[in-house]
């Protein structure tokens, strides 16, 4: 896990050589305006590494094959129990 510091934005503009050297070294900088986090500025393999949202599909207990090998039959028929 990356080391991390937080700096306000002010601060961070006029120490960007700075913060790119410490991400390349492994450090994320949290950039904070008012106090409250706005962004960071994190090691380009941190950002590589939980940048995309993964499938669920291969999880076990997805529901995949939950309604038979014709799910969307099966949806249609409960479906239409509730228009009787």
């Amino acid at each position: 896990m990356p080391r991390k510091s937080s700096l306000g934005v002010e601060e961070a503009r006029s120490q960007l050589p700075g913060l790119l050297e410490q991400a390349a070294s492994g450090t994320a900088t949290v950039i904070t305006r008012h106090g409250r986090p706005i962004a960071a500025l994190v090691p380009l393999e941190t950002y590589g590494a939980g940048g995309r949202q993964q499938s669920i599909v291969p999880l076990a207990g997805s529901g995949r094959g939950l309604w038979g090998k014709r799910g969307a039959t099966t949806v249609g028929k409960l479906r239409n129990e509730w228009s009787r």
